[in-house]
């Protein structure tokens, strides 16, 4: 849309008690968009009626995150939501955080330490899956990546990793929040410090690795193989022991992307990164997973 609906900010005069304006789209000219209300400024997310679901699932995320004791990590306050009842959309609508999702083009230790770190946070809150937070699996869960493969074709590299993630699937362990998306494009950053992690609309309840491998993942694909070693270490320096299954978390998240990369070159260039070319990053996605599955055998 151009601009939200005339219902739609009139939903958002109504939950913050005086009248807001729109300032800008901040993703390609549109949603999620900037209000400002009085001297405020926040962010309101608009989605069709047929994605409600995913926003009953933002909605759940976040109010249990924030609510968990000892689950300390940066958020964005939730100020006011719909599903879909009132206005025909699904509406999330949070403060305004100080930060930018651009990816450095250099790997910073520290901040991907802070990322394995957030990721560990995230696994300690610990609650019982739900419609709004179903039991997932591996990351982005509503994409069909299988199915790509099947459609767009596989590379022996791509099959091989089906095949070991299926022979090997590891008992069932800890569960906990999972964020199902979690990359350095969903979260923000100011002068270093990591201010918010965004978009849980995959969250669910889930074993540690989701995060941990997709974290991994991305990574290695913004700067190489080397820099996911500083999102394990944050991750077990937080956690206060080791990552379990690191390898097949590791390959389930690369088999979480479209068997070319697909869109995912744009979704990098969009942080900053047009450098990030599909060549790049398919060199690097089965670098990362090659060596996944090297550690997998060796583990036999």
């Amino acid at each position: 849309m151009a601009s939200p609906d005339t219902e739609v900010l009139d939903w958002a005069s109504a939950v913050l008690g005086t009248e807001v304006t729109v300032l800008r789209g901040l993703r390609d000219g549109g949603s999620p968009w900037l209000l400002r209300a009085g001297d405020r400024e926040m962010v309101l997310r608009v989605a069709p009626a047929e994605q409600a679901a995913e926003t009953a699932t933002e909605v759940a995320a976040m109010t249990r995150a924030a609510q968990a004791a000892g689950a300390a990590f940066p958020g964005a306050a939730l100020l006011g939501y719909d599903v879909a009842e009132r206005t025909g959309y699904g509406l999330v609508l949070t403060a305004c955080v100080p930060g930018t999702s651009v990816i450095p083009p250099e790997p910073d230790p520290g901040q991907l330490r802070a990322l394995g770190a957030v990721a560990a946070r995230i696994s300690m809150v610990k609650l019982a899956p739900s419609p709004a937070l179903p039991v997932r699996s591996r990351p982005i869960e509503g994409e069909d990546f299988a199915g790509l493969r099947r459609e767009q074709g596989a590379s022996d590299l791509l099959r091989a990793a089906e095949a070991a993630v299926a022979a090997t699937r590891p008992a069932a362990g800890r569960l906990g929040l999972v964020h199902g998306d979690l990359w350095h494009g969903n979260t923000l950053w100011d002068d270093g410090r990591l201010t918010a992690v965004l978009d849980w609309d995959c969250a669910g309840v889930g074993p540690a690795g989701i995060d941990l491998g997709s974290l991994r993942c991305d990574a290695a694909w913004c700067h190489g193989i080397e820099a996911a070693g500083h999102i394990l270490r944050g991750w077990e320096e937080e956690a206060g022991r080791p990552a379990s299954e690191v390898p097949y978390w590791d390959a389930v998240a690369a088999l979480a992307s479209p068997p070319d990369m697909g869109w995912f070159p744009l979704s990098m260039a969009d942080q900053g990164r047009p450098d990030l070319t599909r060549e790049v990053m398919l060199e690097r996605r089965d670098a990362f997973l090659d060596a996944a599955l090297s550690r997998l055998a060796a583990a036999r």
